[in-house]
């Protein structure tokens, strides 16, 4: 529902009933044109107020510009002092000298009471007080103000003071949480996750050139062969592929025995040099 700032007066110019005359035209005419006349000067008076305003603004924008004028000159002539050529500053001095702070006043209080308008001040003067509901506080037994079951002005404020402090509980709740899952499993942290494969990598691959790209797929992770590489990502030893890999070596006197049939996925690949 918007709030109407100004309301002109009167609104309707010729809704009235008319008293006991001979000529009824002459007198809607007489009334018509006053009313236009009371119209014409409540315009006038808002005028000057919505003017008056737009001079109030300009008034505060003009001193903070001057005030930023001022500023951007005491800038430039310290920044027309400066010879690089002649002052170093070194690391050490950029890292000890105080960070700049901004010694600008912020604007509060915007809407309070007192920064209202003149005329929605106006408005609220021609308001209906509430009614005495307070009478009936004593008589309650949950000891709130009967009043505020009729208006209560603080209710967005407390809605807001409530919600904030919810959400306050929400972050001190997942905060201890996670104090929590570290101190069960503290070595949570310590375990390398699995590097992530994107498009800029092989975009990287395919600049050196396609031969690159298919030799740099055959051999695993950190440029370990792909036979030392399982599918879980582990990358296991040479000598524990010499043991588990190779067969024995045949006896001169006896026969060759053929190969053990194992199944293809409980053996890794032979490795490359072989």
């Amino acid at each position: 529902m918007p709030l109407v700032t100004r309301n002109i007066e009167p609104r309707h110019l010729c809704r009235q009933t008319l008293p006991s005359v001979r000529s009824e035209l002459e007198c809607m005419t007489n009334i018509t044109l006053a009313n236009v006349i009371r119209q014409l000067g409540s315009l006038s008076k808002f005028a000057e107020d919505i003017f008056g305003e737009l001079f109030t603004q300009a008034n505060t924008f003009a001193s903070r510009m001057s005030v930023l004028v001022e500023r951007v000159d005491r800038l430039q002539v310290k920044v027309t002092q400066l010879d690089p050529k002649e002052e170093e500053v070194s690391l050490q001095g950029i890292n000890t000298r105080k960070a700049f702070k901004s010694s600008t006043t912020q604007d509060q209080k915007l809407f309070d009471r007192d920064s209202l308008p003149v005329p929605v001040l106006e408005t609220y003067g021609t308001c209906n007080t509430p009614p005495p509901l307070n009478i009936l506080s004593p008589y309650r037994d949950d000891g709130k103000e009967a009043l505020k079951f009729y208006t209560d002005p603080s209710y967005f404020f407390d809605l807001w003071k409530e919600k904030m402090l919810q959400d306050t509980k929400d972050i001190m709740k997942e905060k201890r949480k996670h104090r929590k899952e570290k101190k069960e499993n503290p070595n949570r942290g310590n375990v390398n996750p699995r590097k992530i494969k994107t498009r800029k990598e092989e975009w990287e691959k395919l600049k050196m050139g396609q031969e690159f790209v298919e030799i740099k797929d055959k051999h695993g992770p950190a440029g370990y062969p792909s036979n030392m590489v399982y599918q879980n990502g582990s990358i296991g030893s040479n000598e524990s592929m010499d043991v588990n890999c190779y067969p024995p070596p045949p006896q001169t006197d006896s026969i060759v025995p053929p190969p053990p049939s194992f199944p293809d996925d409980s053996l890794p690949p032979p490795p490359v040099e072989f």
